[in-house]
């Protein structure tokens, strides 16, 4: 089994559209046996479905995700586990044992700091929305 999740410096990366590159572990007998890290190459949105499934991969362990993603995931076979954060490694270690927290409801969530901008990128199809707690984005594409 291949497990991947969007990857950046060591953390689960929590923009699944716009992530540069995927950390793949291969699972046997319910343990990691190896990983890489495998650059999209500039793949973004919808292609990265595809780009999984090119790669073997099952199941995916990432941050926030639109829609219009997760459609083509589940068309790919790869199985989601969105709203996760903190260290890659101790994701699908958590994965593995049946501990993995994350939210299967989870909709591209963007959390921003004072100041800072959020922008949708999918032609309109997304709904921003300021909340006490940051931008959040909704809707059918990816953010």
């Amino acid at each position: 089994m291949k497990i991947a999740v969007t990857y950046e410096n060591g953390q689960v990366f929590q923009h699944f559209g716009h992530t540069e590159q995927f950390k793949v572990y291969d699972v046997q007998n319910g343990a990691v046996v190896s990983s890489q890290i495998v650059d999209t190459n500039g793949t973004g949105h919808g292609a990265l479905a595809g780009f999984l499934k090119s790669l073997g991969v099952e199941a995916l362990i990432c941050g926030g995700i639109g829609g219009g993603a997760r459609a083509a995931l589940a068309e790919a076979g790869v199985t989601l586990y969105p709203g996760a954060s903190g260290a890659a490694d101790d994701q699908v270690a958590a994965l593995l044992a049946g501990t993995l927290s994350y939210d299967p409801d989870t909709l591209c969530d963007h959390h921003h700091g004072e100041g800072q901008e959020h922008h949708c990128h999918d032609g309109g199809h997304d709904h921003c929305h300021s909340g006490s707690d940051g931008h959040h984005c909704q809707g059918h594409g990816s953010c």
